[in-house]
């Protein structure tokens, strides 16, 4: 039989005093509240752990399938936390984010990031129209150009919309090895606020240049795919957890990768995509304790083998 994630979590819930009920209600005993970490280009504090929305928001208005949803974004801002990552590529989800928020009263604890991703000047513009009125606001927090498309026609708008704070911030985003070198490029050529990219512990290619020139540069880092775009994730849950994870706070695989990822001090902010609530407050606790040293971090990637 597989273990899925939910399975385990709930066995070591069973087994461990530190499942997921457990954990809950110690963080609201505690009054735990994750950490925070600095955007350079304004000082504002990020709280390390978010949300992606990716296939996970784009469902339909059916209650059933919109109360997970509600409650995933309630376990992030009990938790402290606040980015919410969407985009118009992501069907449904930048309209089911505006809904919840908007009904739950909750806009003004979220950050939100979403994404421009199309050709042509006039195209941008009424796409992040359309993106602001589904997401029921007048501005974002962030604005992405996603996957580097067209980003020299869109960077001029994205500067105008700073200056009118329609945006607060101005990033661009890849998820993909191959498209590296072009973001390398793009990061030297402009200032931009974020960078968005994929880093795992199966996936460390942005350790040798593109981190270490984010943090040159002073720009806010986003991690997508910290679980190795689940696969690593899934790889992992038949196997048990190493005892030396309780060193360093984590109970679950996912929240050990997601460790794994913010030990790095270059990133600002790491969003697993979920529509789970019990999968949310699992990997909120990566946002508390401590984090991988240099010989934990050896251990880490002795036992994933990569």
């Amino acid at each position: 039989m597989t273990l899925t994630r939910s399975a385990l979590l709930g066995l070591a819930g069973a087994t461990m005093l530190a499942g997921r009920h457990t954990v809950r209600q110690a963080g609201a005993q505690t009054g735990a509240r994750m950490h925070q970490r600095k955007i350079p280009s304004s000082g504002e504090m990020l709280p390390v752990v978010g949300c992606g929305t990716w296939r996970t928001f784009d469902v339909g208005r059916r209650p059933e399938e919109r109360a997970p949803l509600a409650e995933v974004l309630a376990v992030l801002f009990e938790a402290g936390g606040s980015v919410i990552d969407t985009s118009p590529m992501y069907g449904a989800a930048e309209g089911v984010v505006g809904d919840l928020l908007a009904a739950a009263g909750t806009r003004n604890k979220a950050f939100i990031a979403t994404k421009v991703w199309t050709s042509g000047r006039d195209s941008g513009i009424e796409q992040m129209t359309r993106s602001l009125q589904l997401l029921k606001t007048d501005h974002v927090e962030l604005m992405q150009i996603h996957n580097l498309l067209d980003w020299r026609a869109h960077l001029p708008t994205l500067r105008a919309w700073k200056a009118d704070k329609k945006i607060r911030y101005l990033g661009v985003t890849h998820y993909t090895q191959s498209a590296h070198d072009e973001l390398e490029a793009v990061m030297r050529a402009e200032k931009w606020d974020f960078v968005q990219l994929n880093y795992a512990l199966d996936d460390r290619a942005v350790e040798r240049r593109l981190l270490p020139l984010a943090a040159e540069r002073g720009v806010a880092v986003i991690v997508n795919q910290p679980f190795g775009g689940g696969g690593l994730l899934r790889k992992l849950l038949p196997r048990k957890l190493p005892d030396w994870a309780s060193e360093i706070g984590c109970t679950s695989w996912a929240q050990l990768l997601l460790k794994f990822v913010l030990a790095n001090p270059a990133v600002t902010c790491v969003i697993p995509g979920t529509g789970k609530p019990e999968h949310m407050r699992d990997n909120v606790q990566a946002g508390l304790g401590v984090y991988p040293d240099a010989a934990m971090l050896k251990k880490m990637v002795a036992e994933v083998g990569v």
